[in-house]
């Protein structure tokens, strides 16, 4: 009987109408088939028959299987049958009324139009200059953000205003771990770096690599810097000799990235300039393995790009059966193999040395690279960090390091060589600054005193930032300006591209004028209109190491070169990084003697 039924009160059939009403009808059965009623009865009887009583037990209903009292008499798979659909059907209630409360709660976002109810917005933008213009009238119709479907229910939010992002930005990286989404095809190669580590072991790595990128690290860099674009004006100035003036930027600055990161985390002389497109029999013994590391390194980058654009190839079972799936995982194990031997060789260095001794070594040749600064970090209970975790931060600062830096250099010299007024006088800048040296060597003091060439270098990464966006999962709800609120669980994608396109915060965006970083009008803006190594607790840990580098090899290749147009307009293309359709081209008249 029912907790609340009163068997005194009419209308109340919670026992004894229901069951009078079954018993009724079980009599009325028996009576019109005696033949059952009769096999009812004599099951009775064999079960009461050694009995002195006519009493019914609770356990002598297992043996009335032929008048079916006992529910445990239905069949097992009907009963499993019918609690596995109970499951299912209140998984599908409790996630419906889910959904739909999310809907509700979203509704105060705007949304441009689907493809259709299946699809939403999956496709309305393309990876190609016509998605990226697509994105800036998007921005310019929704200032402040945007709601898009990935397929029928999967909400995905778009924001684009500083307002709107700074409470996502400055919340916790607990709160706003990165979204998966976009990072998970990383994962197999990168671990649990910084890029894509959560919670914890993210606060933990943080603190241990902040002294990695302390200025007294960096200082020592800049000299790597200088060499690895030596290096590669020097290659510029044989092809000009041979009348190749015309060249992809991309294909040669992140080779010369590429040796820098090597030297900067292996203290590795690669080479990789000069030897790269050599097969390794050609090549001389010292310089196989570095060149097959950058070969696989190139290839890992190519074959997630690859992935990314064929939508069933992001499940990884469908993945790992194909080819460039065996591939990838076989190119991941050459990447580790190579950073695992170059942590034990330095960690027996260590061991045979002693700290002292090695911390001296290092200080006198000047050679301390990530690698080192990684093996002598300990946090504040004296733990260091595993073998593991150090191969998963350099190949996070490999991965993080050649292929944005090398896009950010492209676009800038590509904006330079749009406005040769602009050029010219970051040249003069340059060459005032050295004039007085028997050197062209750029120092680490030589940084602060090139303004104008930072603020051209700057606006290049507002108009062309090397990543375009950054997703975030929200682990509770954010509250936004407005009154608009993400709901827990929702990712959502920080338009970095969008930011620095908005008219609302830039006026004429599409314009590249380095005016709008002067002094002036820079403290007009929010610090969060400007944001191509992102903001917040989750922003790019080297971004000085970029701009260092940056800034170098731009003072360097102003002060050697004239940077000309090519004929052609390159068409931008969001991958990873922001490259161009076909490469980046433009054409270099030779300045100077040959680099130093």
């Amino acid at each position: 009987m029912g907790p609340d039924s009163d068997p005194n009160l009419p209308g109340c059939p919670s026992g004894h109408d229901t069951t009078a009403s079954g018993l009724s009808w079980v009599l009325y059965n028996l009576a019109k088939h005696p033949k059952y009623q009769e096999r009812c009865r004599q099951e009775v009887q064999e079960l009461l028959k050694d009995r002195g009583t006519e009493e019914i037990e609770w356990m002598s209903l297992l043996s009335l299987s032929w008048l079916g009292l006992w529910p445990g008499t239905a069949s097992p798979w009907l009963l499993l049958l019918l609690v596995g659909a109970s499951w299912i059907l209140a998984r599908i209630l409790a996630w419906t009324y889910t959904f739909y409360n999310m809907c509700n709660r979203l509704r105060c976002f705007p949304q441009p139009p689907m493809r259709n109810w299946f699809l939403g917005h999956l496709g309305t933008i393309t990876p190609t200059e016509q998605g990226l213009k697509d994105v800036t009238k998007l921005v310019a119709t929704y200032p402040q953000g945007f709601k898009n479907w990935l397929g029928p229910i999967i909400p995905f939010i778009s924001l684009c205003h500083p307002d709107t992002i700074k409470p996502v930005v400055s919340a916790s990286a607990a709160i706003t771990p990165k979204g998966m989404i976009f990072y998970s095809f990383l994962k197999p190669w990168l671990g649990e770096g910084l890029l894509l580590s959560t919670g914890d072991k993210w606060n933990h790595h943080r603190r241990m690599l902040t002294p990695a990128f302390h200025f007294n690290i960096l200082k020592s860099y800049v000299k790597i810097f200088n060499k690895s674009v030596n290096v590669m004006h020097a290659k510029w100035q044989r092809l000009a000799s041979d009348g190749n003036t015309r060249l992809d930027m991309f294909e040669h600055i992140s080779l010369m990235t590429l040796e820098s990161l090597l030297k900067c985390v292996f203290s590795l002389d690669s080479n990789c300039q000069e030897y790269v497109k050599l097969l390794p029999i050609f090549l001389p013994s010292s310089c196989r393995k570095p060149n097959e590391y950058i070969a696989a390194v190139l290839e890992l980058s190519a074959l997630i790009v690859k992935r990314q654009e064929q939508l069933l190839l992001h499940l990884d079972f469908l993945y790992h059966l194909t080819a460039d799936g065996r591939r990838f995982r076989k190119v991941c194990r050459l990447v580790h193999d190579f950073t695992d031997a170059a942590i034990q060789d330095r960690r027996r260095n260590l061991s045979e040395q002693g700290v002292d001794d090695f911390l001296k070594a290092k200080t006198k040749s000047k050679t301390l690279d990530f690698i080192d600064v990684l093996l002598l970090s300990k946090d504040e209970e004296g733990k260091a960090l595993s073998d593991e975790d150090i191969r998963a931060e350099a190949d996070t600062f490999m991965f993080a390091g050649h292929d944005t830096t090398a896009s950010g250099l492209s676009w800038i010299l590509y904006n330079l060589a749009k406005h040769p007024e602009y050029q010219e006088r970051c040249r003069k800048e340059v060459q005032e600054l050295l004039k007085d040296r028997g050197t062209e060597e750029i120092e680490w003091d030589d940084l602060s005193q090139l303004p104008f060439l930072t603020m051209c270098i700057k606006e290049s990464l507002r108009l062309h930032p090397p990543v375009i966006g950054v997703s975030r999962c929200c682990t509770q709800d954010i509250e936004l300006p407005d009154g608009w609120v993400i709901p827990k669980g929702i990712n959502c994608l920080i338009s970095i591209f969008g930011i620095h396109h908005n008219p609302s915060v830039w006026p004429n965006p599409e314009v590249y004028d380095p005016f709008r970083f002067d002094l002036e009008n820079s403290q007009k803006r929010s610090p969060l209109a400007f944001i191509p190594f992102s903001a917040g607790p989750r922003n790019c840990i080297g971004q000085t190491f970029a701009m260092t580098e940056m800034k170098v090899a731009v003072a360097l290749t102003l002060l050697r070169f004239r940077i000309l147009p090519d004929h052609t307009e390159p068409q931008r293309k969001p991958e990873l990084i922001l490259r161009a359709e076909g490469g980046l081209w433009l054409q270099l008249e030779p300045l100077s003697a040959n680099p130093q």
